[in-house]
């Protein structure tokens, strides 16, 4: 990509950045509940005034401001997970003081945000492992409200020092996604879900379902086990659960490289692939699509010394530059329905057709996006472009690691 292009990716990211200084502004847009979340409120702004510190001159008040703020509002906010609820706090300071310097107050705030998380990811694996263990939900074991998310900021909180307060629940974690990968139900695997648990607002013929993308599926969990175990955290089995889970993804694979988002339960029953028994659905976005579960396919082939897993991921990113953006199925321009996942997953990648081919439809109609927070919103966009621009300092653990990207 140009140096002029990054210069103007790197523009972009700073305005956008600028006008969601005002926490008040923020908070006055979305909804009470919302207005503290790191999904769509105070907490996705923190986040991207924090990363942008180094760049940008009070960028780091501006992120203490907006964390402030969201601590008010998050009021008796339900744990739900590392976008909403008191977890979306915390993972925004474990991951934004990262880009801060060593002696920031905020720091002192880290050892009590990881506990929390870290009883979350322990209440969530014995839920897991109760009574309901044949039918494994989404918000048990997904990335925006399950143990893979939490897991991997858990993961990086250790990596920041804080190994008592971490270790519980990324063990958790760890063993639980290995569990429930290692443990099919007869033909369908154990993160495989009947009809009447998925959400719904998913349609889900009566068979259910496992689903595939890196939000909601195995992706999720497989992107979690081979960071962890490429950082040097391995249970027993984890090895096993990142290669059936790998494989798993590859079966499912199209003669178009894609993936459904789901596969019913007369699929796995033996359907053969490739039938009208895939669901239909997103393909091309970060959370059901392509992005997203390639690159959980690199890290697990990274993870395992397979280049087979490496060259099936950048493949099937390489394909989707064979179609132009107006043929995809995305969004707007934020991180997990729109070209912003794709422009990060493909720079994760290394994908630069991709990158070439997103990056003008981000830039052309980000600063027009009235959704300000990090999964759905502006701030994710920024961070992005951000990253494209050459801002970003590479922390430990990157902000993306957020949407497990890294």
């Amino acid at each position: 990509m140009s140096t002029t292009a990054r210069a103007q990716a790197a523009d972009v990211a700073v305005r956008i950045a600028q006008s969601l200084r005002d926490p008040e502004d923020i908070a006055a847009s979305v909804t009470s509940r919302a207005a503290a979340t790191l999904c769509y409120g105070l907490a996705g702004t923190a986040l991207l005034h924090a990363s942008l510190a180094a760049a940008e001159p009070g960028s780091a008040a501006t992120a203490a401001a907006h964390w402030a703020a969201a601590a008010r509002l998050m009021g008796n906010s339900p744990p739900d997970g590392i976008h909403t609820g008191p977890g979306a706090l915390a993972a925004s300071l474990i991951i934004g003081t990262g880009y801060l310097p060593a002696n920031d107050p905020h720091n002192k705030l880290l050892p009590r945000a990881t506990s929390w998380l870290s009883a979350r990811a322990v209440a969530l694996a014995r839920h897991h492992r109760g009574p309901r263990e044949q039918a494994t939900p989404w918000a048990v074991y997904d990335a925006i409200k399950g143990l893979a998310g939490i897991g991997r900021v858990l993961l990086a909180a250790h990596h920041r020092g804080y190994r008592p307060e971490a270790e519980p629940g990324l063990h958790a974690a760890l063993s639980t996604l290995t569990h429930m990968i290692l443990t099919p139900h007869g033909t369908r695997p154990g993160w495989w879900l009947p009809a009447a648990l998925h959400p719904p607002t998913v349609t889900i013929p009566p068979t259910g379902a496992a689903t595939t993308g890196l939000a909601h599926g195995v992706a999720g969990p497989l992107a979690l086990l081979a960071t962890a175990h490429r950082a040097g955290h391995t249970l027993p089995g984890q090895r096993d659960a990142i290669h059936t889970a790998a494989n798993w993804l590859l079966t499912w694979q199209t003669p178009e490289r894609t993936w459904p988002p789901h596969i019913s339960g007369d699929a796995l029953d033996g359907t053969p692939p490739g039938t009208t028994a895939l669901i239909r659905g997103r393909t091309t976005a970060w959370c059901y699509g392509t992005p997203g579960i390639a690159t959980a396919l690199a890290n697990a082939g990274h993870a395992l010394d397979l280049p087979t897993l490496n060259h099936t991921a950048a493949a099937a990113m390489t394909a989707l530059a064979t179609r132009p953006p107006d043929d995809w199925d995305i969004e707007g321009t934020a991180l997990c329905h729109g070209s912003a996942g794709v422009l990060q997953s493909a720079s994760r990648l290394t994908c630069q057709p991709v990158i070439d081919h997103i990056a003008p439809t981000t830039l052309a109609t980000s600063v027009n996006s009235r959704p300000r927070g990090f999964l759905t919103g502006h701030a994710g966009t920024a961070l992005a472009l951000a990253d494209l621009g050459d801002l970003l300092p590479r922390a430990m653990d990157h902000w993306d690691c957020l949407i497990l990207l890294s």
